[in-house]
This record gives structure tokens, sequence and C-alpha cells, in this order.
């Protein structure tokens, strides 16, 4: 029986031909259901482009809460770390 806690609302979603048909033919070569498909797809792109998103919005939010720093001063503290390890 499926765990109905796991579940969320059902979606329409509309696809391109050519995307559903890649979709019902690795479905049929796997065993798979489309709906398992798509959700590893989904969670693929969340994984790696939606949690770049994610960082750059929090960058953003930083950065307009003047959580920020001054990029000379970092390339000093750069140069003087080098110069340390160096001696």
């Amino acid at each position: 029986m499926v765990n109905q806690k796991n579940l969320s609302d059902p979606i329409t979603l509309r696809l391109p031909g050519d995307v559903l048909a890649d979709i019902e033919e690795i479905a049929a070569l796997t065993g798979r259901t489309r709906s398992f498909i798509i959700v590893r797809a989904l969670k693929a792109y969340l994984a790696s482009e939606g949690q770049e998103i994610r960082e750059l919005a929090e960058a953003r939010r930083a950065a307009d809460a003047g959580d920020v720093h001054d990029l000379e001063a970092v390339v000093e503290e750069v140069e003087a770390i080098v110069k340390g390890a160096a001696a």
C-alpha cells in the first residue's frame, strides 16, 4: 500500500510531445511510472539549478541587509595570509 503521508496534491501539467515521449520511454524501460520519472527529474533540477537560485536569493538578501565585505579589504587580508604562509 502507498504511504499517503508522502503524497501531495495532484497537479496538471502540459508537456511538449517530445518531452512526454522521453518520459514514457524511460518509464517503460525502467518499469517505473511516469510520475516517478517526473518526480526524479524535478528533484534533480531542484538539487542543482534550484539550489543555485536559492543561494543567489540568499546572497541578495544578505547584500540588501548590508552583510557585505569590501573587496579591497578581502584582497589585502588574503595577501597577508599568503605572505605569512610563504615566510
